[in-house]
């Protein structure tokens, strides 16, 4: 597929996923200093923060977007439990950048969004 014309809101997505996972991957490290090496709790402290944010500006947005480009269901729900595993956000943006669901086709392929 053409996946050249994102839409706004598929970069929003993308951007989004990015930071979810970014913010995954930070607090990560920063459980394996805490509790792995037991020198530092700043990375949780500060990651778990940051990812608290992210996490939930990821599931607006992903609302968001679902609506917009008309996902049809099983994109949505698929995106909306991406958030829950470390770092899944970020492959399943690239995914369905290659399925073309955050382009301009996405919206206009079909009244569903099943194009």
């Amino acid at each position: 597929m053409d996946n050249d014309h994102f839409t706004r809101a598929g970069r929003w997505f993308a951007i989004a996923a990015f930071i979810e996972a970014f913010t995954w991957a930070g607090l990560l490290v920063g459980m394996v200093l805490k509790y792995g090496t037991g020198t530092t709790d700043l990375g949780v402290w500060l990651f778990g923060r940051l990812h608290g944010a992210a996490f939930l500006f990821y599931l607006v947005v992903t609302l968001g977007v679902a609506h917009r480009l008309k996902w049809p269901l099983w994109a949505a729900v698929l995106a909306l439990l991406a958030a829950i595993p470390p770092l899944v956000t970020w492959p399943l943006e690239v995914w369905f950048k290659r399925r073309g669901l955050l382009s301009d086709k996405a919206a206009k392929s079909s009244p569903h969004g099943r194009g």
